[in-house]
């Protein structure tokens, strides 16, 4: 309750809150970044003040905002202006085309990347691009190509870039294929260790530090476009604390974060993590920084003798022998300064040694209050499920096998991955879960696909993976985006819920999410997104509310002023993706005949922002049928 007048209040919206006390409303009032009265109309309206913003969301759903509880964002903002993104693209045809018109505008000696997000299965084609067909298009410009985290395609130009001749040695995990006289091909496999993926890539120029602030500012903002409000950095390789973080940190200063973020310390040196955490320990304190900006504890690596890469074209790699010293010695500083930690483990072989340490530790040192968390864990046990229950952790899950599903089936076979990871098994323990991307690399940002995969079962190349009786509803794989995620940054009551008190965060999708079809729950974008009271993106008809948007992209050549992000969605020329999606709504519809204005778009006409009360007269004035479906 308040007194004082609102800064911003929504109405005529249907919001799905996720409060258990409170789960639907009409409206909201916001003030001070936090959301002060949610409930009817009448209740909200009359809050409202002459200095009051208004927005009528003339009976959209909204949700509250989503919070990715892995992803790298602090890495791939740096990077994001300097990436062609091949997410989303649906046929290799679409890709190769996107590569050619980025290679007519970058400059010597500018590489052009393709960094991930993506899946050969996902094209029409089911393939890669051939080497001859890479140096076909850019006989000139250096073009590293990675998929996944199993392979990279360099074209020659990138091979001349990096130096990597017949002289080269293959790095230990890793292959540089090569022809019959011992020449490189451009082909650089992860056996299972993608250092030798990332390490070449960090071969590539860089941004300078202005141009790194921009890219992070679109990055966000990209993130935004989704719906995306907080997220929780998981750190990554070639990520040194706290020397990459100076960008992201000037942004929180200028106050110029449009995603929340917590992020997690990774450590950068094998054999030398003792000491990375004993430094940081000393230097850092758990939870500095504020809402927008703060601290979140250790991971995801904690050692690298404990890393079990998750390449499932590769045999599932044996962790070292002395793994289980090497985490204890971390884990007690960390458990000692009462630091929580997330830790990568993507098998239930590594799970189960890592959980031996955690029990030793946790009898000298009790873990309570704690919040510490595996990531992944798309093979694990369910007496290890409980073991992580017992000890009062849990289990960060992304959609990583959306993406490498097919390749996981090849090897395991189908019943293997019915339940891999086994999300509904671990809800029903009682377990504290959360879902997220592990973007950029490894798969998409695009929250609405892990939404999708959670709810379907489906990779993004159409397989059914999981068993329907292992999939979730759309209700709870919301809430695993949205009120949990808050346990993994210890945010629980401050954000997740639309509820009086919490962060005013939310997002309106451009889609009904409880009922559109499932087809289409993945191709959901925001129309209006709110962070902390702040619209922080608006499109269609709340574009007007939108006045955060960034600088245009730097530098001029970037794939970013071409294509935006996800989906080529900012391509006039082309609009891959949008093409594919104007084809969706004929697939998932089943009436039988279409109308003459929309097709079967009808969910898309009936939720058009227009004054059509009287659905027979004003649609039919206007040679719709669609109110007749």
């Amino acid at each position: 309750m308040t007194t004082d007048a609102p800064d911003i209040i929504l109405h005529r919206g249907v919001f799905t809150t996720l409060d258990r006390a409170n789960p639907q409303a009409s409206a909201v009032a916001i003030k001070g970044g936090r959301f002060v009265r949610v409930g009817s109309d009448a209740d909200v309206m009359a809050l409202a003040r002459s200095g009051t913003k208004v927005i009528d969301l003339k009976g959209r759903r909204a949700l509250p905002g989503l919070c990715d509880s892995h992803t790298h964002i602090i890495r791939g903002g740096l990077n994001f202006n300097m990436e062609l993104r091949w997410d989303g693209i649906r046929s290799l045809s679409d890709a190769m085309a996107m590569l050619k018109r980025q290679v007519a505008v970058t400059p010597a000696p500018q590489w052009i990347r393709v960094v991930g997000g993506f899946t050969e299965h996902q094209f029409a084609e089911k393939r890669l691009p051939t080497l001859d067909e890479l140096n076909g298009v850019a006989p000139d410009t250096p073009v590293f190509i990675l998929h996944l985290y199993d392979r990279a395609l360099l074209n020659a130009a990138a091979l001349r870039a990096v130096g990597y001749t017949k002289d080269t040695p293959n790095p230990p995990g890793g292959e540089i294929v090569r022809d019959a006289r011992g020449n490189p091909t451009g082909l650089l496999l992860a056996k299972p260790n993608a250092a030798i993926l990332y390490a070449t890539l960090a071969k590539g120029p860089r941004l300078p530090l202005e141009y790194q602030a921009n890219s992070s500012r679109h990055f966000m903002r990209e993130l935004n476009r989704l719906g995306v409000t907080s997220v929780i950095d998981a750190g990554g390789g070639f990520q040194n604390y706290p020397e990459d973080y100076e960008v992201i940190q000037k942004l929180a200063d200028a106050g110029q974060l449009t995603v929340r973020i917590a992020y997690n310390l990774f450590t950068q040196k094998a054999k030398a993590e003792k000491e990375d955490f004993l430094r940081w320990t000393a230097s850092s304190r758990y939870k500095q920084g504020d809402d927008y900006f703060r601290h979140n504890g250790a991971g995801e690596m904690l050692v690298f003798s404990a890393a079990d890469f998750e390449d499932f074209r590769q045999p599932r790699p044996e962790m070292a022998p002395e793994m289980e010293g090497d985490l204890e010695g971390v884990v007690r500083i960390l458990a000692e300064n009462r630091w929580p930690w997330r830790m990568h483990a993507t098998y239930d072989e590594t799970i189960r040694r890592a959980l031996d340490v955690f029990e030793r530790v946790n009898r000298d040192i009790p873990f309570a209050g704690l919040h510490w968390f595996f990531d992944h864990a798309e093979t694990i046990s369910d007496a290890s499920i409980d073991r992580i229950a017992a000890l009062g952790g849990g289990i960060a899950v992304q959609h990583r096998m959306a993406y490498q599903g097919e390749y996981f089936v090849e090897r395991y076979g189908a019943a293997a991955a019915e339940a891999t990871p086994p999300v509904a098994r671990m809800l029903s323990k009682g377990l504290q879960v959360s879902a997220g991307t592990d973007a950029t690399r490894v798969a998409s940002y695009n929250p609405w696909i892990s939404l999708a995969w959670l709810i379907t079962g489906r990779t993004v190349g159409g397989l059914q993976l999981t068993a329907q009786r292992h999939c979730v509803d759309r209700e709870t794989a919301l809430r695993l985006w949205t009120e949990s995620s808050a346990w993994f940054s210890d945010e629980v009551g401050r954000k997740g819920l639309i509820k009086e008190g919490q962060l005013a965060d939310l997002v309106v999708p451009d889609r009904d999410y409880f009922a559109c079809p499932e087809s289409e729950i993945a191709d959901t974008t925001s129309l209006l997104t709110i962070v902390g009271g702040s619209v922080v993106y608006g499109a269609g008809e709340f574009a007007a509310w939108d006045d955060t948007r960034p600088p245009a992209p730097m530098p001029d050549w970037s794939p970013v002023r071409t294509f935006g992000g996800y989906g080529a969605w900012a391509d006039t020329n082309g609009a891959t993706m949008q093409r594919a999606l104007r084809r969706t709504p004929a697939m998932a519809c089943g009436c039988g005949s279409a109308c003459g204005i929309h097709g079967h778009d009808h969910r898309a006409a009936v939720l058009a922002a227009t004054p059509a009360a009287d659905l027979k007269s004003f649609w039919g004035a206007l040679g719709c049928a669609c109110w007749a479906v």
